[in-house]
Parts: C-alpha cells; sequence; structure tokens
C-alpha cells in the first residue's frame, strides 16, 4: 500500500521502524491513523451488507399436488363374513348298510344327483309283502260287495234277516278301511325305498366324507354322512354404525347398492355383489346394525366363515373438485385451510370447506380450483408469503376407501 507516494506499512513492526527513520512524516501519520482506520472500517461493513444482500431468503422445498375434478366415489365399509347361502347336513332316514358311494370329496354336485345308496333289498321286500296284502284284501273286499248286493234283495222279499244285511254291509266297510290301509303300507314301503337312494337337495360342495361304504347307518345316528355347501351364490354379512344405517337405507331406495369384498388386509378384491337387506334391530353392545349382500361367486373366490372386508357404494359424486387429504389443514378453531402455490412461487392460505373425506382423497365444496397447486409435505415451515420450491407429485386415485369408513360431510 502506497500513502502520499511512500510505502506504507502493513504490520506493527514494519510500522515502528517506518517511523523510526521517517521522523518528520511521523506526527502527520500519528493523526492520520484513526481517518484510516475509520474509512477502512466503513468499506469492509458495506462490502459485507451488500453480500448479505444479494444472498436473500432461500426458497423452502416442498411436495404439491394439483387439484383435479373428476367423479368420486363415497363408501361406507366394514368387517363381515362370508356365510353359505345353505349348508345341508345329509343323514340316513332309514337303517341299512351302504352300499355305495357316488360322489368325490371337494366334487361340486347339482341338485337331485345320487351321492350315497343304503342296501334297499329290505325294503324291496316290505313293498312286495304290502302289495300281496293289498291283493288280498281287494279280492275280500270285491266277494264281500258282490254278497251285499245280493242282499239288498233278499233282505227286501224277507228271505234274510234285516240284522244279516246290516252285518254285511258293515263287513264291507270293514275290507274298505284294510284296502286302505293296505295301500298306505305300500306308499310307506315305497317312500322307505326312496330314502336308501340319498340325493343331493341343494347344488354345492361337498366336503370331507364321513363314513366309507360298508359302513352300517341308522335313522337315529347324529352324525351326518355328508355336508354339502352351497357356495354360488354366497352371502357377507357386515356390520355398520348405527349412524350410518339411515343414509344407507335412503340409499336402497332408489337404486341396488354395489358391495365389494376385499381379503383381511384390505388390499385383494376378492368379488362384487349386491346388497341383499338391513337387520331388523341394532346390537346395543356394539352399537352396529348387520347387512347382507349376496355374490355370484362364480370363480369361487369366497368361502364359508370367511373373514373380509365389505365396501358398500353409496353413489358417485360426479365433477367434485378432489385433492390429496394431506393438503388439509386443521385451523385452531377447527376451520380447514390449505397452502396453495401461486404463479411467484409463494404460498397462500386459502380458507376450503371440505365436502366429504374418502379414504387419501378430499372432496372440496369451495375454496380450491382445478389446476390449483395445494402442498401436501412440508407445511410444518411455512406460512403466507413464504418462497417455496414445489416438486409436484402424483395425487391418490379416489378410489375404494383405505380407512375402516367413509366420510361424509365433514
Amino acid at each position: 500500500m502506497y500513502l502520499l507516494g511512500v510505502p506504507f506499512p502493513n504490520t506493527k513492526e514494519s510500522m515502528n521502524r517506518y517511523l523510526h527513520y521517517s521522523h518528520p512524516l511521523k506526527m502527520f501519520l500519528v493523526s492520520l491513523a484513526p481517518v484510516l482506520l475509520a474509512v477502512l472500517s466503513s468499506c469492509g461493513g458495506a462490502n459485507t451488507k451488500s453480500a448479505q444482500a444479494g444472498v436473500g431468503p432461500q426458497p423452502i422445498p416442498v411436495a404439491v399436488a394439483a387439484a383435479e375434478r373428476r367423479d368420486v366415489p363415497v363408501y361406507q365399509s366394514g368387517l363381515g363374513s362370508v356365510q353359505a347361502s345353505n349348508t345341508v347336513s345329509l343323514k340316513s332316514r332309514v337303517d341299512g348298510q351302504i352300499v355305495q358311494i357316488a360322489f368325490k370329496e371337494g366334487q361340486f354336485v347339482k341338485q337331485g344327483d345320487l351321492l350315497i345308496v343304503i342296501d334297499p333289498r329290505p325294503y324291496q321286500v316290505q313293498l312286495e309283502q304290502a302289495q300281496a296284502a293289498l291283493a288280498r284284501d281287494q279280492a275280500q273286499l270285491k266277494n264281500a260287495q258282490l254278497d251285499y248286493s245280493r242282499y239288498q234283495g233278499l233282505v227286501k222279499e224277507g228271505v234274510i234277516a234285516q240284522q244279516q244285511f246290516d252285518a254285511q254291509k258293515a263287513l264291507v266297510g270293514q275290507l274298505e278301511g284294510t284296502v286302505q290301509a293296505d295301500q298306505a303300507a305300500i306308499d310307506n314301503a315305497k317312500l322307505q325305498l326312496v330314502y336308501t337312494r340319498i340325493t343331493a337337495p341343494v347344488s354345492g360342495r361337498i366336503g370331507l366324507r364321513l363314513v366309507d361304504m360298508g359302513n352300517m347307518v341308522h335313522a337315529a345316528d347324529t352324525t351326518p354322512l355328508l355336508v354339502v355347501t352351497q357356495l354360488q351364490p354366497i352371502a357377507v354379512v357386515f356390520t355398520l354404525p348405527e349412524d350410518a344405517l339411515p343414509n344407507v337405507a335412503q340409499h336402497m331406495k332408489n337404486r341396488t347398492l354395489q358391495v365389494d369384498a376385499y381379503n383381511r388386509d384390505d388390499v385383494t378384491k376378492l368379488a362384487t355383489g349386491k346388497l341383499l337387506t338391513i337387520d331388523n334391530q341394532i346390537d346395543q353392545t356394539t352399537g352396529t346394525g348387520k347387512l347382507k349382500a349376496m355374490f355370484d361367486n362364480a370363480d369361487s373366490a369366497l368361502w364359508p366363515n370367511q373373514f373380509v372386508n365389505a365396501h358398500l357404494l353409496l353413489e358417485t359424486r360426479k365433477d367434485a373438485i378432489v385433492v390429496p387429504a394431506a393438503a388439509i389443514q386443521r385451523g385452531p378453531q377447527g376451520s380447514s385451510f390449505a397452502y396453495v402455490v401461486k404463479a411467484d412461487k409463494t404460498v397462500e392460505v386459502r380458507p376450503v370447506k371440505v365436502a366429504f373425506s374418502q379414504g387419501n382423497v378430499s372432496a372440496i365444496e369451495s375454496g380450491l380450483a382445478a389446476g390449483d397447486l395445494v402442498v401436501t409435505d412440508g407445511q410444518d415451515k411455512l406460512q403466507g408469503g413464504t418462497l417455496v420450491d414445489p416438486h409436484t407429485t402424483t395425487s391418490a386415485p379416489a378410489g375404494r376407501p383405505a380407512q375402516p369408513s367413509g366420510t361424509v360431510g365433514q
């Protein structure tokens, strides 16, 4: 550094040597030193402030999503279990030995298909005996009727006594009753013979075989021979909160409601059916009501006693403004708002009114328009006017609810 054309020292030691050999300038420099220090200090402060002013506020990175206009389904969801339309435990109605098993375990059978045959020979013999007794009694009745016809003329002529005529008339009536009893015995023998052939009362699937061929079975046995379960169609019974039942009943008046059955983890869709009815009472211990839905179950995806998540589709809101539920914030008084990113990349606190929330999306009644960018992550660092660095994320689909139950009218 030079001062008035003379090199100026930049250290304390060099300053002392300079002043020792420059006595004429000593007093001048001593007086000028405070002024130079003040000038240099002001210049350094100005440069620091200029550098700070040039940096400015840093934008805050946030995740954003665009508000969309689309149809949103409204669901009510509850836990349920699958119930077979019909479950029949087949037992023998006659005593005898099993001589034929006409099914395989796990086989699907149709109504009327032959399943088991019990030895029919004893019942065939009983039928033949009843038929023989009928033939004998019919012959006796015919002879008695002929005698009765003869006695009608003889009693008029006084050849026979009235008492004999009345006795013959009673004999005819007695034999007529005997013939009717014989016919009933024949019908019973035929029925017992039918019972030796066990057929499927309903269409369904056979479970595991419970008896083997050659076993003796009795009508008094408590253990069934086999169980037939009707899987097509099949029912799902699920529960909903009692507060939701009036809304469901109102929608049932307008149309048949759709029910989707999902597996235990509520991820895989198993089948789609129709709501059949609502139970006629509410369980006071749980505050829920039972609903029953029917499923065609053509691919046998549902099994009796299986636990499922039932999603009841109440309606579909048309052209709703939809944003991710994470974009909705709650104010101190419970009001809802969202951070909206403006064109200059600053955020605006926008009050919104939520029509309803369904799973991970919210339908907006007022406050947002289609295309508005709302902040979905990083709101804890924001306030009105904050500069942000937005990163667009894909908004969640408005599909089935991810929560146990849909929420309407929030």
